[in-house]
C-alpha cells in the first residue's frame, strides 16, 4: 500500500484529536454525573421504583473511600459499586477527598450538572501531580472527575466530595483499568484484536467485531523501542510508523492487500506533553472512509488471518476471515447526529 493522505495525517486531524480528547473528558464527566453515580429522584440510582434507595453496605463502604482506594461495578448505575485492591480491574481510584461545604453551605441547592462539572475541574485536578508521583498525560487515558453526595446526604449537609482518576472510552464509557494510577501507562492504546464502535462518522468504545465497528486495532507500538532519547517530532513518528505498521498489518492479516478490501492502514501519534507523562505507546489500525472523506464507514468482521486449519482462509481470492466474526467488509455508515469531531 503506498504512502498516501489517508495514512499521514495531517495538522489538522492532529488538532482534531486534541479535540476529541477533550471531548472524551467532558463525555466522561457528564456519564459519571448522570449514570454512575447519583440520581436527582433522592436517592442512589437503581432505587426501587426510582425512589429514595439506600446504598448497600458496600456501596456506602465504596463510597465513603479514602485516597488510594478503587472502586468498581457492574451494573450501570453503579448500584452494585463495591472497593477493590487497585491489582484488580477498577473504574475509579480515589484521589483526594474536598470539602465545598464554605462554597454551599447547609440549606444551599445542589450544584447544577453544569456546575458538578465546574467543579470537578477546579477542585479535582491540582492534587493530581502529588498524588502520581508524576505529570497527568492531558491526551492520556486517565481523566480526573468526582463522586458527589446522595441528594439525601446533601439535604444533610454532607459536604464532602472524593476526586478520583477513570478511564472513558471514546464514547465516553468508563473502561476497567488495572494497578494503582500511579503505575499505569497513560498511553491511551487498546489491546490489538480490539474493535471500537461506530458513533456516526466517528469513534466509540470498545465492541465485537462482529459488528459494525469504525477501527479494528491491529497492533501497539512502543515509540521508545525506536526513538530512545528525545521526543521525535511526528515526521519522524510517521515516517516509522508507516514502515513498522505495514509490517503488523502483513502480518496480522495474512498479507491481505487493504486496499482490495477498501481499507485503510493508519496509527496513533503522540504530543511533547505526552511522551513527558511516559506516554510513548501507539496503536496501529485498520479502517475504512466514507467515499467523500467526511469520516470513517462501518466494518463488519475482522481482517485478522484466520489460524491454519480454521477453515478461515481465503477462497477464491477473497479476504480472510477471522473464522467466527466472517471476512471484513464496509458499508456506507448509518446516518446520526451524534459525532466525535
Amino acid at each position: 500500500m503506498s504512502p498516501s493522505a489517508d495514512r499521514f495525517p495531517t495538522a489538522t486531524q492532529t488538532l482534531r484529536t486534541r479535540v476529541v480528547m477533550g471531548g472524551i473528558f467532558a463525555g466522561a464527566l457528564i456519564a459519571l454525573a448522570l449514570s454512575v453515580l447519583f440520581t436527582g429522584s433522592g436517592g442512589f440510582a437503581g432505587g426501587a421504583g426510582g425512589g429514595a434507595g439506600k446504598l448497600s453496605p458496600e456501596a456506602e463502604e465504596a463510597f465513603h473511600s479514602p485516597p488510594g482506594s478503587c472502586l468498581t461495578w457492574n451494573n450501570a448505575d453503579a448500584s452494585d459499586a463495591n472497593k477493590v485492591p487497585c491489582t484488580q480491574p477498577h473504574k475509579f481510584e480515589v484521589t483526594a477527598l474536598v470539602d465545598i461545604g464554605a462554597q454551599f453551605p447547609e440549606g444551599a441547592p445542589a450544584p447544577s450538572l453544569e456546575q458538578w462539572q465546574q467543579i470537578a475541574q477546579q477542585k479535582c485536578t491540582s492534587d493530581v501531580k502529588p498524588y502520581l508521583g508524576h505529570s497527568l498525560d492531558p491526551y492520556g487515558k486517565l481523566t480526573t472527575n468526582l463522586l458527589r453526595p446522595t441528594p439525601s446526604q446533601w439535604d444533610d449537609g454532607d459536604r464532602q466530595l472524593r476526586c478520583g482518576l477513570q478511564w472513558a472510552g471514546p464514547g465516553g464509557t468508563l473502561l476497567p483499568t488495572t494497578g494503582p494510577a500511579k503505575e499505569q501507562d497513560q498511553s491511551p492504546v487498546f489491546e490489538p484484536g480490539t474493535c471500537l464502535a461506530l458513533l456516526g462518522k466517528g469513534v466509540g468504545d470498545p465492541i465485537e467485531c462482529t459488528k459494525p465497528h469504525s477501527y479494528e486495532i491491529i497492533a501497539t507500538l512502543d515509540l521508545k523501542s525506536k526513538f530512545k532519547d528525545a521526543y521525535p517530532s511526528q515526521d519522524d513518528q510517521k515516517a516509522w510508523l508507516d514502515t513498522e505498521c505495514t509490517k503488523q498489518a502483513a502480518d496480522y492479516t495474512g498479507g491481505a492487500d487493504l486496499d482490495a478490501k477498501h481499507l485503510i492502514l493508519t496509527w496513533d501519534l503522540r504530543e511533547q506533553e505526552s511522551w513527558d507523562a511516559g506516554s510513548t505507546k501507539v496503536n496501529c489500525k485498520v479502517a475504512a472512509k466514507l467515499p467523500d472523506n467526511s469520516g470513517l464507514q462501518a466494518v463488519t468482521g475482522s481482517v485478522k488471518a484466520a489460524p491454519a486449519g480454521d477453515g478461515g482462509q481465503p477462497q477464491d481470492g477473497g479476504p480472510p476471515s477471522d473464522g467466527g466474526g466472517g471476512p471484513a467488509t464496509s458499508s456506507s455508515a448509518p446516518p446520526s447526529s451524534k459525532t466525535n469531531g
